[in-house]
């Protein structure tokens, strides 16, 4: 795939997330953007650490269970602890592909990773799965006839419901071997749906829609897949570790998190 120029005068939600990490690979009209979102829900900072946290623990729970290989879907703009450094931290023989079909994610994305053959980025839309996994560079790191966990962090709750979605996670769960994961984040808006509700017509006023899910909807994402304990849960709440600080309401985080296993 061609990468695309990047356009600083439309927002990017890669960029937008940046921003909201604190990060510098953005333009003023994601911060703009993100200024809003802070505005609706001050705490949403923490909230996007959190989800960092989470997974975190999930690559590291996938490589303690025998999992060494990953696709990070919608990967988003580099920041502290990227997949593969965790990954390689938990295993030197891990392997990861960030797949983006944001220019900007996959432009810094590069630079970071260098020429390390254990990685890849690949531009690509996660909603194409038969293009992202047959890429050549992505299969020239990735053997899908081994265990591969398939990640998409806050990134499912930007594809509404319909066959495109429905395809889209069939494709992946078919393409990939027995012991493979899904490992999901999404948002919700069960503890504030108010300050949910305004977040998602903010971006969807800028072209990218938001499509929060609630429990039962989150869980119906992982047909076909048996998801593994502690099941669906807010993302505190997701095998924390033991120094993490107590969560007296894990709702307030406002994501929900998931791994299936096929």
């Amino acid at each position: 795939m061609r990468t695309p120029p990047i356009d600083p005068n439309r927002p990017s939600s890669a960029r937008v997330y940046d921003a909201l990490l604190g990060g510098t690979h953005n333009f003023a009209v994601d911060r703009s953007v993100a200024g809003r979102i802070m505005e609706f829900v001050p705490e949403i900072g923490a909230i996007a650490r959190a989800n960092r946290a989470v997974l975190h623990r999930v690559v590291r729970h996938a490589v303690a269970h025998g999992v060494r290989q990953f696709v990070d879907l919608g990967s988003g703009i580099p920041t502290e602890g990227n997949t593969h450094e965790v990954a390689l931290a938990a295993d030197p023989g891990a392997r990861v592909a960030y797949v983006d079909v944001d220019p900007t994610a996959v432009l810094y994305a590069r630079e970071l990773l260098g020429d390390d053959p254990r990685t890849v980025v690949v531009l690509g839309d996660l909603r194409e799965p038969g293009a992202v996994l047959a890429d050549p560079g992505l299969r020239a790191v990735i053997d899908l006839g081994q265990p591969t966990a398939i990640l998409m962090f806050a990134v499912l709750h930007f594809i509404p419901d319909g066959a495109v979605l429905d395809a889209a996670l069939s494709g992946y769960r078919e393409a990939v071997a027995p012991g493979s994961l899904l490992a999901v984040s999404h948002a919700t808006g069960g503890a504030d749906p108010a300050a949910v509700d305004r977040v998602a017509d903010l971006y969807n006023r800028t072209g990218t829609p938001l499509v929060p899910r609630d429990e039962r909807q989150f869980a119906a994402l992982f047909d076909g897949w048996e998801l593994v304990a502690p099941g669906v849960v807010h993302g505190p709440r997701w095998h924390p570790d033991p120094d993490d600080e107590p969560v007296e309401n894990p709702a307030t985080f406002l994501t929900l998190v998931g791994v299936g296993r096929r």
